[in-house]
């Protein structure tokens, strides 16, 4: 039987502070193999902001054809856009990015990739093409006053080229930054990355002249190494950790890849550790519990399943 808490050990070397980002109405729901009720959707985010997260990703602004379980992005967004937290939206180009504008959204997200092969997946282009894409959709967003996030996915591995060297993640990072991206989410989207390899990465970007405050994680766990990785890039510096409620989510491009870090057994280890992150934990466990029971299965993730006793 669970206490609910784990015992708090600080650590002087780690961060007093993470802010989760929260991606599991996005990054979670758009792999659902069926749509989610816009009613629902709406309530998650709401549960989510009530729980204590400050930035929920709420959804994302591409072709419906492409990604179908988001294609109510326009009937949603007004449903939570007056919540006071941050509402971070996936914009794929500029028609995404007017669609977003259009609504009143305040901070807007890009999704390029390290390797050549998932660049063609996802987008059907090149690398250097897709970065050419993105870059007057980020220009016009910073110009309109806009938060801008850079994601960059197969940072670690590619499940058809395998390892990705440092470097190439490096002038793909670089890119972003220099595009006018706020800030660089590094994922890991099949969850090959080992602690080594996370510290080799941070530490070549600090060199290429990529600050540790620029910088995100997205960690997924197929391999178990999410939250070490984590520990990992929080020993380096990084206070931006991403994470979806309830372990949502995989990568519908990439068929080897599980499901993102689940923000619960972040949570879980941030308060062990002493960190805050203004998250209640039992609050966000309920709404996990909740989003199981809409979607029919029990949760993935082991700390929802611990503090709820309800073993799958």
């Amino acid at each position: 039987m669970s206490t609910g808490l784990p015992m708090t050990v600080t650590d002087p070397a780690l961060p007093a502070r993470v802010r989760i980002h929260e991606v599991g109405p996005r990054d979670g729901l758009q792999n659902e193999k069926t749509a989610v009720p816009t009613g629902v959707k709406a309530e998650f985010v709401r549960r989510l902001a009530a729980a204590g997260l400050s930035t929920v990703e709420a959804t994302s602004f591409v072709h419906p054809k492409w990604v179908p379980q988001l294609a109510d992005a326009e009937e949603l967004f007004p449903l939570v856009n007056g919540l006071p937290v941050r509402l971070p939206v996936l914009v794929p180009n500029e028609r995404g990015l007017d669609r977003a504008l259009a609504l009143g959204a305040r901070e807007v997200a890009v999704f390029a990739s390290a390797t050549e092969s998932f660049a063609r997946a996802n987008l059907n282009r090149t690398v250097d093409e897709a970065l050419a894409m993105f870059e007057p959709v980020v220009i016009r967003a910073v110009e309109a006053g806009l938060k801008v996030r850079g994601y960059l996915s197969m940072c670690f591995g590619d499940p058809w080229e395998g390892a990705v060297p440092v470097e190439r993640t490096v002038r793909v990072t670089k890119a972003l930054a220099d595009m006018g991206c706020d800030e660089l989410s590094l994922g890991d989207t099949i969850g090959v990355a080992t602690p080594g390899h996370v510290q080799a990465l941070l530490t070549a970007l600090n060199g290429a002249g990529v600050p540790t405050s620029r910088l995100a994680v997205h960690f997924h766990d197929t391999y178990g190494q999410a939250l070490s990785n984590t520990l990992a890039a929080l020993r380096h510096g990084v206070t931006t950790v991403d994470a979806s409620a309830g372990g949502l989510g995989g990568c519908p491009y990439a068929k080897s890849a599980t499901g993102n870090l689940a923000t619960e057994d972040l949570v879980w280890m941030l308060d062990g550790l002493g960190i805050e992150t203004g998250v209640d934990l039992a609050a966000l466990t309920a709404t996990s519990v909740w989003m199981a029971e809409q979607l029919g299965r029990p949760s993935p993730s082991r700390t929802v399943r611990a503090l709820s006793h309800k073993e799958s």
